[in-house]
């Protein structure tokens, strides 16, 4: 095996694509992991990113296929605006791991910006990193506003084919003669090979389409590229935009088949007592957001003091009813209905919780409840 070879099944566990994983253990597919590099009351910023490092460490060590961090922007509660830099962190603590975004919001930045940071992150951990992309804001209207210095915010979302297009062209140093930006290239990447004396690195970031509705499967399907649905906050349109994605997929140099991960909120904790406590503060949090009052993960003493009113149940109850939890044996047995009943060919689990330790707790149990390694 070449020098090249070995450091290549050493950083990405997928030889072939970069990003079919393998199901372990009594898994019924690939499992993985979404952060959303929360902070809960009493905590800080910085205790949230050391939890990170011991999440994506932990999952490593228990055979968790990739670890994604998702951008959001002005959430108090949720600390990773800037997906590239927490990348760039969790590269050095961990060695086989995938890593990537789920995903970075195009829209918000210039596409030869991501093309160069993703391709230094490729440099760090080569053949091992995701670049995964979604068309929203990850925010507010006003926050977008302030991200992208313009106000027709309508125009980023409707562009974002154009922009996607021009990211890979800045990815693959593939503009034509006579493109504006045909000598332009995003540093590190291929135009180092084609210099004096250059190599060409084996490895350029796999693109995945992120989407919580019809659009971006389409998308995706029509470009032959992996599709990740946020099945945690969109359920009702999960299987229509799995059927849109299969339906709408062209093969391509990226994919020979479809390939689909879906996005499931998931805890488990040795008793359900304690994993309904523990998800009850990631549903107080969301009901905060979504009435305009963001802020910490409130802790769990927090969250059973509080008194719902009426349409706030209501929303509670209808958001717990997306979120798997319980005992091991029970979250076990709701991931593999949901993988069977969708089909998914990957299932990313997100935990919400106030602490770290309760989501790492939770990530554990998962991974003995299937037998994973470590």
């Amino acid at each position: 095996m070449s020098g090249e070879d070995k450091e290549f099944r050493a950083g990405g566990e997928t030889a072939g694509d970069g990003i079919r994983g393998t199901a372990r253990g009594t898994a019924p597919v690939p499992l993985s992991v979404l952060d959303l590099v929360t902070v809960g009351a009493g905590s800080t910023a910085s205790r949230a990113v050391r939890t990170a490092v011991d999440i994506a460490r932990t999952a490593e060590r228990r055979g968790f296929h990739r670890y994604w961090v998702a951008e959001h922007h002005s959430m108090p509660g949720v600390a990773s605006s800037s997906p590239a830099v927490l990348l760039a962190h969790l590269a050095a603590h961990t060695e086989r791991i995938r890593l990537g975004s789920g995903g970075v919001m195009l829209p918000n930045h210039a596409p030869l910006v991501i093309a160069e940071q993703f391709g230094t992150l490729e440099a760090m951990a080569p053949g091992r990193i995701d670049l995964g992309l979604g068309r929203a804001p990850g925010t507010d209207g006003a926050t977008a506003a302030a991200l992208r210095r313009t106000e027709r915010l309508h125009e980023g979302a409707d562009e974002f084919p154009q922009q996607l297009a021009e990211l890979t062209r800045f990815l693959d140093d593939s503009f034509p003669d006579g493109h504006p930006y045909a000598t332009i290239h995003a540093v590190p990447g291929p135009v180092q090979a084609t210099s004096p004396g250059g190599v060409q690195d084996p490895h350029r970031p796999p693109l995945w389409l992120l989407g919580s509705s019809g659009f971006s499967a389409r998308l995706a399907g029509s470009l032959g590229l992996p599709f990740a649905f946020a099945h945690h906050f969109s359920a009702a349109n999960t299987l229509p935009a799995l059927d849109l994605y299969r339906a709408s997929f062209r093969p391509s140099e990226a994919l020979a088949e479809p390939y689909a991960l879906i996005g499931v909120a998931a805890l488990a904790a040795e008793a359900e007592q304690e994993a309904r406590r523990q998800v009850m503060t990631g549903a107080l949090s969301m009901v905060r957001l979504r009435t305009g009052r963001p802020g910490l993960v409130p802790s769990p003493e927090e969250a059973e003091a509080y008194r719902f009113n009426e349409r706030e149940r209501g929303f509670v109850d209808s958001w717990l009813g997306n979120v798997i939890h319980g005992t091991p044996d029970a979250v076990r047995q709701g991931l593999d209905d949901l993988a069977k009943r969708t089909g998914a060919d990957e299932l990313m689990i997100t935990a919400n919780a106030h602490g770290g330790a309760a989501r790492l707790r939770s990530y554990e149990l998962i991974a003995d409840a299937y037998g994973l390694p470590g």
